[in-house]
């Protein structure tokens, strides 16, 4: 299927590896111009080498403002615009109510949802004057289902989804959707971090493995293109059925 996005220009936070690359090399095989960033220069040029000659690899660190902002702004010179915005961040740290500070919400909010609420104040207003224009943020299960131990993620991911649902109303007659995936386990270096093996990791998922950053990339590709300009203001699952309740 032909998504209709070739030669549309997309900026994706965070991309240097797992399920923000997994978007990328999507969108970089449908025809996408594409940015990515990541703290690590080398990890990120190695990334945006696997891409194609036109990727463009950008240094900055999203989880602040200004570097949030600083990668859009990047991003929009290098290409020379941006019509698809993938938000992406890493994961707070592990813990639970009783040993957590209240100090460390405050960067689990700048880390999980600040930093993608600028870049979206950065890159939807040239996206609502050209009519077209598409906002994908990869959150967590979380946000359905909190997970025990993640309580800042649960937290800080929850209000992003608040967020999003919001700017999803405002925009949707300018031709920008806003939308939402929330994986559950892939195999990813923060899964692997959390969980002793794949396999105690997918213990409970009906599909019986973790997922792919690859198929999870075909997913977020699909809610980029022409093909989904009716869907806006979801949160969409994507994690093996393991979410189990009716809504």
């Amino acid at each position: 299927m032909d998504l209709g996005i070739a030669g549309k220009r997309a900026a994706v936070a965070a991309a240097s590896k797992g399920l923000g690359l997994g978007v990328a090399q999507a969108l970089a095989a449908e025809g996408a111009q594409v940015a990515i960033c990541g703290r690590n220069r080398d990890t990120v040029d190695r990334a945006a080498s696997g891409l194609g000659a036109d990727a463009v690899a950008i240094v900055a660190d999203v989880s602040t403002v200004d570097g949030a902002t600083g990668f859009v702004r990047e991003a929009r010179a290098a290409l020379g615009g941006i019509d698809i915005l993938v938000l992406n961040a890493g994961g707070p740290p592990p813990g639970d109510f009783a040993h957590t500070t209240v100090d460390q919400y405050r960067d689990a909010f700048e880390l999980n949802c600040h930093g993608a609420i600028a870049m979206c104040y950065e890159a939807v207003p040239e996206m609502r004057e050209r009519k077209w224009g598409r906002v994908v943020a990869i959150t967590s299960i979380a946000v359905r289902q909190p997970i025990p131990t993640l309580i800042l993620s649960n937290t800080a991911r929850a209000g992003l989804t608040g967020f999003l649902r919001t700017l999803a109303r405002e925009v949707a007659g300018d031709g920008v959707t806003v939308n939402s995936l929330l994986p559950g386990l892939h195999a990813t270096d923060r899964v692997a971090a959390l969980h002793a093996s794949p396999e105690a990791a997918a213990a409970g998922i009906p599909a019986g493995v973790i997922g792919d950053p690859a198929d999870f990339g075909a997913i977020g590709a699909f809610v980029c293109s022409e093909h989904a300009r009716y869907l806006t203001g979801t949160a969409i699952q994507v994690d093996g059925g393991a979410y189990g309740a009716l809504l």
